[in-house]
């Protein structure tokens, strides 16, 4: 097959690309590339600083040179223990050795005396002369150039299939070379107004010199256009989304201020400002014709509860039910209790609907909900079940939303009479997360503390002082204190050298604390041993609980004074972060000990960030660029999106800009309808819309 410069030339099979045929088509085939374009959007993973070119006279031992020479002799010599091949490089200025041991035979096939090379390599010292082991080698004609020297040099990602086929950096190199040759031009989806306005170059600049550039700039705008595409078009799926969910259209909930001066009136404790910023919101929204769509993120102890409690009041005093989703029974029930608390006395009738209840209890709770006497019902995935039949379901609430996908929001806000939804999370989302992630949604951030709540003394121990921090715990405990001791995992595996909740629970019961009451929580406990530990450690019949991170959410035990985390360093700063917020939630001074063992600079760097500051948004950010965004949430996210070449951890700048565009783009032609939008809404619609829409974007 003849390759041509027809305008569908990027949809080439690659197996027609000199040097592929079928059987490295096939291996390439293995890792989703089938056609050129596929090719071209192979990224490097690195590359080589290999601008300049040195004489042969001019370079030393230990130097990493480019040079270019003629062959003036070439070796084969058979050993016992295999052949290595010698060959003779010169210049006018001088010449040097090079020395192969592998793949010698097949080298030595392939040179011979005259041959012009480009080469690369680490010069070494042999017998007081130069010369190059395995070094990179390109045979060139009189006029051709190098794609090894003389470039900024790409290296790819290889699999061992690809080795196997003959295909090394080098020669997928020349694939590339010779498919980019082929074409006349890259068609762009962005016209050249569009270029300017957004401060990018175009489509073909970008992909040749992404690969093959002997400038810089030249790459660093590639790589910078490419991401910007990226981003642009997950903001363009997220603008269409967000415009989608304002066009609905229904009567507003109002605002009726009963209830809410009630509650208000009585708090024992100040809102800051954030919090009254954020209710400032939410209740416009109540006001629009619009859907909430809203996402309110807070650090850990910031009071988004009471935030939630206040924003409920107004639509249950507007004849609606309010539905609260928590991940977790020990949540819900943590959340039951809150909201109970205060609507008792409003006579409100609040239900909890979770995996454990009872078959009688869970008739009662179903009847009640939909008969409309429950107002609020608070529950976990039970909420999604098919006999739960709201009469008038005016607002959904998803507490720590980032462990609940899109689909699952969706099944809640189908019960609804009006579609409003109220997103929390009490783990700071670094911005570049919250707006790729959660970017159709209004997001509203309480990043203050309240004034009374005391500070947590964060300090990092090794294990050898581990009996200090136990006589520390028992002195708080002393004066009326509890404690929570954490590990990585239930029990000791081979694998893992780490101390288990089970095997140190023993230990510290019977050993260390055999006076005090010792409790164990873990997630292989059923609900019902669940509820009765954190019962018993409410109510201060367990000083000490020993637990894995399942203690993560759901604990709001104001006499928990004091928290030692073992293994710290297996932990992401967030998660540690999210853990130390289950103490100082009371009037005590509390103590957060992280123990780790851990040499590593990395682990001694990453958690002088939480001995030095209390600022979630401030610790999110590091967790962000250490850990990256699929396991930012503690546990392994397998839905986030897998760009190319985009990185959340460093694309900020980007991510706003491109956020921005496509904004304003689907504000002024939500269809992508005018001309200069034709292509980007084909190249959305049939390319990264397929991509964005195989993983679940929160």
């Amino acid at each position: 097959m003849e390759l041509n410069n027809s305008s569908n030339l990027l949809e080439t099979p690659i197996q027609y690309i000199k040097g592929v045929g079928p059987r490295r088509a096939q291996v390439l085939e293995s890792l989703n590339i089938h056609t050129i374009k596929d090719l071209l959007y192979y990224f490097p993973r690195k590359y080589l600083d290999r601008t300049s070119i040195q004489l042969i006279g001019s370079i030393k031992t230990d130097m990493d040179v480019n040079i270019v020479g003629r062959v003036k002799s070439v070796n084969l010599r058979k050993m016992k223990r295999g052949n290595f091949l010698t060959a003779t490089l010169a210049d006018h200025t001088g010449s040097v050795r090079l020395m192969w041991f592998n793949g010698s035979d097949y080298i030595y096939q392939s040179l011979k005396e005259g041959d012009l090379l480009a080469v690369h390599g680490k010069v070494a010292d042999y017998k007081g002369s130069v010369q190059i082991v395995h070094p990179e080698y390109d045979k060139l004609n009189a006029n051709e150039i190098s794609l090894s020297t003389g470039f900024v040099i790409p290296v790819y990602p290889l699999t061992e299939d690809l080795k196997k086929s003959g295909l090394d950096n080098r020669n997928l190199r020349k694939i590339i070379y010779l498919a980019l040759e082929s074409l006349d031009s890259i068609e762009d989806h962005f016209d050249k107004k569009q270029q300017k306005e957004f401060e990018i170059c175009s489509l073909d600049s970008a992909l040749r010199n992404i690969h093959f550039t002997n400038n810089v700039d030249k790459l660093n705008e590639s790589i910078h256009r490419l991401k910007f595409d990226e981003h642009f078009f997950l903001q363009i799926l997220l603008a269409l989304r967000k415009k989608k969910i304002k066009e609905n259209r229904f009567t507003p909930i109002g605002f009726k201020t009963k209830y809410y001066n009630q509650i208000f009136k009585n708090l024992s404790f100040e809102l800051t400002g954030s919090q009254k910023q954020v209710l400032r919101e939410i209740i416009d929204d109540f006001l629009s014709e619009n859907p909430m769509n809203r996402m309110i993120q807070g650090d850990v102890g910031c009071g988004k509860t009471i935030v939630s409690i206040l924003a409920t009041s107004v639509v249950v005093e507007n004849n609606y039910q309010v539905a609260i989703m928590a991940p977790t029974d020990l949540l819900a029930k943590q959340l039951y209790r809150n909201f109970k608390s205060e609507y008792e006395n409003l006579g409100v009738e609040c239900s909890l609907l979770v995996g454990s209840l009872k078959a009688k209890e869970k008739k009662e709770v179903l009847e009640s909900i939909k008969s409309g006497k429950s107002k609020i019902v608070i529950g976990t995935h039970a909420l999604f079940q098919k006999d739960v039949v709201f009469k008038n379901l005016g607002l959904s609430i998803i507490d720590e939303q980032h462990r609940f996908g899109v689909n699952q929001r969706q099944l809640l806000l189908k019960k609804s009479t009006v579609p409003n939804l109220m997103a929390m999370t009490a783990t700071p989302i670094p911005r570049t997360l919250a707006i790729t992630y959660n970017g159709d949604m209004d997001l509203s951030t309480i990043d203050e503390l309240p004034k009374n709540r005391p500070d947590v003394f964060t300090s990092h121990i090794e294990k050898k002082n581990l009996d200090t921090a136990y006589n520390f715990i028992r002195e708080k405990i002393s004066i009326g204190g509890q404690a929570i001791v954490v590990y990585p995992l239930i029990e000791e595996t081979e694998k893992q050298d780490l101390d288990a909740a089970s095997e140190s629970y023993e230990l510290l019961r019977q050993n260390i604390f055999p006076d005090l009451s010792v409790g164990l929580m873990h997630g292989k406990l059923d609900t019902d041993q669940k509820n009765k530990v954190m019962e018993q450690f409410m109510n201060h019949e367990i000083e000490i609980l020993v637990s894995t991170t399942v203690v993560e959410v759901g604990i709001d035990n104001p006499n928990a004074s004091v928290i030692l985390i073992n293994n710290s360093e297996r932990f992401g700063l967030s998660q540690l972060h999210q853990l130390r917020g289950r103490v100082g939630r009371g009037k005590l001074t509390s103590y957060c000990i992280l123990c780790s063992d851990s040499e590593s600079p990395n682990t001694k760097q990453r958690l002088s960030v939480l001995t030095k500051s209390r600022n979630g948004f401030e610790i999110a950010d590091e967790d962000l660029k250490l850990r990256g965004p699929g396991e930012f949430f503690g546990e392994r996210q397998s839905g986030f999106i897998k760009f190319r070449i985009a990185d959340l951890t460093t694309d900020g700048p980007i991510i706003r800009n491109a956020r921005m565009k496509a904004f304003d783009i689907i504000h002024n032609d939500a269809n992508l309808e005018a001309p200069i939008n034709s292509l980007i809404k084909e190249r959305f619609e049939n390319e990264y819309l397929k991509l964005f829409l195989k993983t679940t974007v929160n």
